[in-house]
């Protein structure tokens, strides 16, 4: 068995796990619970009553975060010449075309998230295999094909983050930092839970939010209360 650090224990201390916790209440836990010397991330997982097997119940989207991620988001923007300057003024990290894609080809991913244009789209298509697994390509659901590229990567840089439905039925991302205030990852996870809400599929019965839960990097998770978030 594995052993448990004394800075697990004294976290689990703090969490009763028969206990749903209000939202407000759960955010200012991972304050308390956050352990690492590093700025932990806090992680948010909300299972959906849908089944992703069938593509009229596949949950997928886009959200604005209003306080961000916490993390630096480094932008590829594979951009046409007349594009390139409108990409860097926009605080692209990388802007090319050609080149970036023989980069790629020999298997350099040293970024967070690709924006592209749809008329390069084809030029793409040979490196689905790099890509894909990484969860890289560009796809205009998650609005990074588009032709504003500049308020596309000014967006993305901000907080813009995109979703998606995994296997299990569950959607698993980032709201923050452990530094964070908690009001903050608060208004973070109703942004978010409020957009999955608004996707909820027609398909879908019965109970939407079978359960959502925080945890930071390393820590216990804590289970939060879907009836104390509004707007769901």
């Amino acid at each position: 068995m594995a052993k448990i650090s004394k800075k697990r224990k004294a976290a689990l201390a703090k969490i009763d796990s028969n206990k749903q916790y209000t939202l407000n209440d759960a955010t200012k836990l991972m304050k308390e619970i956050s352990y690492t010397k590093f700025d932990s991330s806090v992680d948010i997982d909300i299972r959906l009553g849908v089944d992703p097997k069938k593509a009229n119940q596949m949950v997928r989207g886009v959200v604005s975060l209003p306080h961000g991620t916490g993390k630096e988001v480094r932008v590829l923007a594979l951009v046409t010449p007349d594009k390139e300057a409108e990409a860097k003024a926009a605080g692209a990290d990388h802007v090319g075309l050609d080149e970036y894609i023989q980069k790629i080809e020999g298997g350099w991913v040293d970024i967070d998230i690709i924006v592209t244009q749809p008329n390069v789209m084809a030029k793409l298509g040979k490196l689905g295999k790099v890509l894909g697994p990484r969860n890289l390509m560009p796809n205009p659901k998650s609005g990074t094909v588009t032709t504003d590229i500049g308020k596309t990567v000014k967006e993305v840089k901000a907080g813009k983050i995109d979703f998606k439905v995994d296997k299990e039925g569950a959607i698993h991302t980032s709201i923050g930092k452990a530094s964070f205030a908690p009001e903050k990852l608060a208004e973070n996870a109703v942004e978010l839970i409020q957009t999955i809400a608004k996707l909820k599929p027609s398909s879908a019965k019965g109970t939407y939010f079978k359960g959502i839960s925080l945890s930071s990097t390393m820590s216990p998770g804590v289970a939060v209360d879907t009836k104390s978030v509004p707007g769901i």
